[in-house]
Formats: structure tokens, sequence, C-alpha cells
């Protein structure tokens, strides 16, 4: 079974003024009459999703709380006093998780129109998500954008790739060698792995940062 770790801390500056610290672009209706967070959650109805955890930040707790339950969808929300970034984020909902489940990690502010190929993509990187790899979903680049991650792929692995290399928002010049040669994907920021393996590789590459979320949560309580 899978736990939804939804990531709803961003500040959507980019999109200003639509889009405000006070009220980032996750908690608008910029495709449809639903939020952005709201259809990240619609998402996995064709998933195996048996629980949900949303991180925010605490300034936002009631705009995620009432969004969720408009649609029926409200799990857990774990609030950060400051946001600080996705790798302790997600290190949170791996200390939270029960069962050590699968944690599918999924951006609030992304627009997919073909959910059909999104859980087919997410139901075929299962297996490799049981079986300990950490899964980095890639998006096919369809012109040389540099405002994104790139991911180079290696050799094949089962229904993926072995990540060969990332490539943090590369010159126009690379991006056009990226995409002709077919052998990068625009890196989405979304992930599936076992809570467990996730803290596991954590605590081997950046210590400070597990024991820092480590200690954040044995502090915290219930509220709500």
């Amino acid at each position: 079974s899978i736990c939804a770790v939804i990531m709803a801390g961003g500040s959507g500056s980019r999109l200003w003024p639509l889009s405000r610290a006070s009220h980032p672009k996750q908690f608008l209706s910029l495709h449809g009459d639903k939020t952005m967070l709201q259809s990240t959650s619609k998402r996995l109805a064709g998933l195996d999703v048996q629980s949900s955890v949303t991180i925010c930040n605490e300034e936002h707790r009631f705009f995620v709380a009432e969004q969720l339950r408009e649609i029926d969808e409200l799990g857990s929300i774990i609030l950060e006093p400051v946001g600080r970034n996705t790798a302790p984020a997600i290190a949170l909902a791996a200390f939270f998780a029960q069962d050590d489940r699968l944690l599918l990690v999924l951006p609030a502010d992304h627009v997919i129109h073909d959910t059909e190929s999104f859980n087919r993509a997410v139901s075929a990187a299962l297996p490799l998500a049981e079986s300990g790899k950490l899964v980095t979903f890639g998006i096919v680049p369809n012109e040389p954008h540099t405002g994104y991650g790139y991911i180079k792929k290696g050799e094949e692995k089962g229904t993926g790739f072995a990540v060969e290399q990332f490539v943090e928002k590369p010159s126009f010049e690379l991006a056009q060698d990226y995409v002709s040669s077919g052998d990068y994907f625009w890196n989405s920021g979304m992930f599936l792995f076992k809570a467990s393996k996730y803290l596991e590789e954590l605590k081997s590459f950046r210590p400070d940062i597990y024991h820092a979320c480590e200690s954040a949560m044995a502090e915290t309580r219930v509220d709500l």
C-alpha cells in the first residue's frame, strides 16, 4: 500500500501577483474548478493509496484542511513553522509513516492532464520501489527548457532506468543537446520509495538533515 506525501509548502513566487506568500498557487484554481492541491489529491483515485500526509507551512493550515475536506480527502497534515525545501520535508513524512509504507511524493502544484499515464507510470514503478530502489519520475521533454532540472538515463533496470546524472537548469545550448539526444528527461520532482530506504540514504549522505528532522518529529504534538 502507498502513503501519498503531498508537498504543499511552496511560496508560488513565480506567479506573483496572482500567487502570493499568503495564498500560493497550489491553493488556486488555475485549471478547472478544483484547486491544484485538490487536483493532486483526486489524481490518486486509481492507485492503491491507503493514507496521505500533506506537508505545508503553518500559516496555510486552514487552506489545506478546508480544501481537502471539501473533496472528502482530508488526511494527516504536517505543519512546518519554516520551509526547508524537499529533502527535510520528505524526511518528516518518512518518520511519520507507519509500517514502512511506500511513499509517493508529489508536489501539489503540478498539472497532469493524462491521469491514466500517471497511474501506469506509478504502477510500473512499484516493483522497483518494493525492491529498495529510490524511484524518480522523468518527463519526456518536448522543448529545450532552461527552467527545469534534467535526468540522464543510464542502463535499463526492470521497468525503468538507472540514473546516470542529474543536471540542474542547464544553458539553452545544453538543453538543446539533451533534448535531441533522447537520453534526458525533465526532472518532475515526483518520487516513490520505502520510507525506511529514504531515511537510510539520508542518514548516510546528509546526517545533519536526518538528525534535525528526527529531533523535530520527536517534539511534535497532535493539534485538532
